[in-house]
């Protein structure tokens, strides 16, 4: 069902018995006075007192440019992909079948692990059988051609081995600063021995780039900025098994719904990982989406 009240839309989310099972509150175009970015936020979350199941409700917040008067929104790829990824966070809150509050849908799950839904879902923005549903020219209807979409891949892995070696870069310094109980060397003395270790150019001796590291000193990164990498790690082995078994197998997607979307914080991410993916998680779907391998 939709609704509609200014620039918000509102929609029930039904499961196959046609029962409530959350609520998505959207609000997706730019307008004046709002807050830039996309986000999503939990408004309520599923809990069970009694009889009495608090079924959750989200807010997914973007600012895409909105229609223009008789033209519809016409969202760049890079919005779809934003969208997409909000999606993912708001599916992990909504469709959770834990009825303890703090650990239901996005509440409880580890850190690195929180992005594995998100990161997860992007890749759909990717392929040219899911692609063909939704991005066409809204005149003519022509599909995205393929060359068009392997240039768009190829714009997006260029330099992803360098783009890998930054963040494995940041990672290992965070953890390192984080790991002892006493600094005995610099700041920066860490970070040059790092950079010696996995560093392909390195900056000029000036450079301070770690008195600005906000991520790890004032962000909620601190001994966990590994998750960013860890999380695509997850995120790509996992859609690994849809490009193995058809990106759109209902079986696949129903496997996926039970072991990640629907147990919340409640367990292991690691063991919903591996009953997913029936084993630990490997590196090569990744190296293979980012073009490296």
């Amino acid at each position: 069902m939709e609704t509609w009240h200014e620039d918000v839309q509102c929609f029930d989310v039904l499961n196959s018995d046609d029962v409530l099972i959350g609520q998505l509150y959207a609000d997706l175009y730019v307008r004046k006075h709002k807050r830039g970015g996309a986000w999503m936020g939990s408004c309520l979350h599923r809990r069970v007192k009694g009889d009495v199941v608090q079924t959750p409700v989200a807010f997914l917040t973007c600012n895409f440019s909105p229609p223009i008067g008789d033209d519809p929104a016409l969202l760049t790829h890079s919005e779809v992909e934003t969208l997409f990824h909000e999606f993912g966070h708001t599916l992990h809150h909504l469709l959770t079948e834990v009825s303890e509050m703090s650990v239901a849908g996005i509440n409880g799950v580890e850190w690195d692990a929180v992005e594995l839904p998100s990161q997860f879902l992007e890749n759909w923005c990717w392929h040219q059988q899911s692609l063909a549903l939704i991005a066409k020219h809204y005149q003519t209807e022509e599909a995205l051609p393929k060359e068009l979409l392997e240039k768009m891949r190829a714009a997006k892995n260029y330099q992803s081995g360098m783009q890998t070696l930054r963040q494995v870069e940041f990672a290992l310094f965070d953890m390192r600063l984080h790991s002892v109980k006493e600094i005995t060397e610099s700041v920066q003395s860490v970070l040059n021995t790092v950079r010696q270790q996995v560093a392909v150019l390195i900056p000029p001796s000036t450079n301070r780039f770690q008195n600005s590291f906000g991520h790890i000193f004032a962000g909620g990164y601190a001994a966990g900025y590994y998750s960013y990498k860890w999380s695509e790690v997850l995120s790509a082995d996992a859609f690994g098994r849809f490009e193995e078994e058809g990106i759109f197998n209902a079986q696949t997607g129903v496997d996926f719904l039970t072991a990640i979307l629907q147990r919340g914080g409640a367990e292991q991410a690691s063991d919903l990982f591996v009953e997913f993916r029936g084993r630990e998680p490997k590196i090569d779907a990744l190296l293979k989406q980012t073009g490296i391998l």
